[in-house]
């Protein structure tokens, strides 16, 4: 009898706690419940999941939040089509927005064909690791190392390199989403937006000689470009041109027509750059030799 009446007293006192927890739980749900808009989760279904950080939000969810709550507009995702932003718009009844695009701009011609390299690299195939030994081999210490950090971490097939192991970005595919600019040691990435048409396809600071000696296409700060570009568009910073483009819409392709080297560039279209009528023209393909 009294082991059934300790059993009795058990299931009680079991019931009593269960009762208990479950006021304790529901009384913190009402305190501390925090209303989210089903809006978001709509949205973010409507996005491409590619959690690119383009948008300048940490992923997708990120992005969602900010447009239902008006931070942004949905032409901020340059990785949907125009016919996602739209459905977004029209989801949360708003303007889907205009938002320039961007893409990334490669700050270096020095392929195979007109770089010289000083010594042969032979360690792990990637920029990052070559970039720790000696700078990876090339003769200018600021060049494409062409190893292809840069096309392995794209996820939108946006980059690849070409026969003289230079990455060539595809605008089209592009979405800005930054991982080249992270992955290059050398820092030669930048996302542009694509009015900025004038282009120094080059990051030696060497002396004019010198950068020439070891890339038949590099800036020698010649200053031919400043000279022909509108006041103050164009400056040299530590023997390389520089670009001011809060004065791009001074901007004319008449600033690349003397460059002796082609190192500043034209971009007719996000995907087509060219170069001035008296730069040198470059006719080889094979790689050069190795400087003794």
């Amino acid at each position: 009898m009294e082991s059934m009446s300790n059993l009795a007293v058990a299931g009680v006192f079991m019931a009593v706690l269960g009762i208990a927890l479950a006021a304790l739980l529901a009384f913190a749900n009402r305190k501390l419940f925090v209303y989210e808009d089903p809006r978001i989760g709509q949205v973010e279904d409507l996005l491409p999941k590619s959690n690119c950080g383009a948008c300048g939000q940490p992923g997708c969810r990120g992005f969602a939040e900010k447009v239902v709550t008006g931070d942004i507009v949905p032409a901020q995702c340059t990785v949907s089509s125009p016919q996602q932003r739209q459905d977004i718009a029209d989801l949360l009844g708003v303007v889907a927005g205009n938002v320039e695009k961007k893409v990334a701009r490669l700050a270096c011609a020095g392929g195979k064909h007109v770089a010289f390299v000083r010594a042969r690299y032979a360690g792990l195939k990637t920029c990052r690791a070559a970039a720790v030994v000696g700078g990876g081999g090339k003769e200018c210490a600021w060049g494409c190392l062409g190893l292809g950090d840069c096309e392995a971490v794209c996820e939108f097939d946006a980059l690849h390199l070409n026969a003289q192991g230079l990455p060539v970005v595809d605008a089209d595919k592009c979405s800005a989403c930054n991982d080249c600019v992270e992955v290059c040691p050398k820092g030669l990435f930048s996302l542009e937006l694509v009015s900025h048409r004038l282009w120094v396809a080059c990051k030696n600071h060497a002396d004019g000689d010198t950068a020439e000696r070891s890339c038949e296409v590099a800036c020698t700060a010649c200053g031919k470009c400043v000279a022909d570009a509108a006041p103050g568009l164009i400056t040299l910073d530590g023997e390389l041109a520089s670009i001011r483009y809060e004065l791009n819409a001074w901007a004319t392709r008449g600033a690349t027509e003397r460059c002796p080297t082609g190192a500043i560039v034209w971009f007719e279209s996000p995907n087509s750059a060219v170069k001035g009528a008296t730069a040198k023209k470059i006719l080889r393909l094979d790689a050069l030799p190795q400087l003794m």
